[in-house]
C-alpha cells in the first residue's frame, strides 16, 4: 500500500483531525483515508464548474459573427 507523507501540515489542523478521529474510534492515518476518500467523490466543486461553463462560453463566442455587437445595437434601435 502507497505511504503518504505531508510536510508542514498545519498543528491546529492535526488537532481537528486527531480529535475527530478519536471521536469516530479511528487512527489519525484511518481518519484522512476517510476524509479523502469523501472529498473525492463530491460532485466537482463549484469554483471547477464556473470554470467549466465560461470554457464553453468562451469556446462558442468564437463561433459567434464579429460584427455582432453592430447587429445587436442594430437590433436594438428598431
Amino acid at each position: 500500500m502507497p505511504l503518504l507523507q505531508v510536510r508542514d501540515f498545519p498543528a491546529d489542523l492535526y488537532e481537528k483531525l486527531k480529535d475527530v478521529a478519536e471521536a469516530e474510534r479511528r487512527s489519525v492515518a484511518q481518519q484522512t483515508v476517510v476524509i479523502v476518500r469523501d472529498a473525492l467523490a463530491q460532485p466537482e466543486s463549484d469554483r471547477a464548474r464556473r470554470q467549466r461553463l465560461l470554457a464553453g462560453i468562451r469556446q462558442r463566442a468564437r463561433s459567434l459573427p464579429k460584427d455582432l455587437p453592430t447587429l445587436v445595437r442594430e437590433e436594438a434601435a428598431r
